[in-house]
């Protein structure tokens, strides 16, 4: 699992990790907050799209790693020219490592979004 995300990149799968840890604290806020049920129902809706739109955004940002990864791959093979397919092969999948793991963030943060709407709809009914 490491290795994924050294290969990834330090950098971009660090910023996605943060995004996560964002994505997974402001959750566990917002359902303390409509288990109580101290904010009106207005308030609580425009809240819990903070954690679909963090997840969207994350999952861009993924998109955005593996755009700058492949610039970055097809400019070592311009300045090298003969390369073989394998070892291209094996640049465009590192590249799309950062893409996977913004979806697999995107998903999980789609998915708290869904069950905390379910909440918030129970409490309201």
């Amino acid at each position: 699992m490491t290795q994924l995300f050294e290969q990834g990149g330090p950098l971009f799968m660090s910023i996605l990790t943060l995004l996560l840890l964002v994505i997974l604290v402001i959750s566990g806020i917002k359902f303390l907050a409509l288990r109580k049920g101290s904010q009106s129902d207005e308030q609580a809706k425009k809240q819990l799209d903070i954690i679909k739109e963090l997840g969207l955004f994350t999952l861009m940002f993924g998109v955005f790693a593996q755009m700058i990864s492949l610039y970055q791959i097809l400019a070592a093979v311009e300045g090298a020219g003969e390369v073989p397919a394998a070892m291209l092969a094996g640049g465009l999948k590192l590249s799309t490592i950062t893409t996977v793991y913004g979806l697999l963030i995107f998903l999980c943060a789609y998915l708290i979004w869904l069950l905390l709407g379910q909440v918030f709809t129970k409490k309201t009914s």
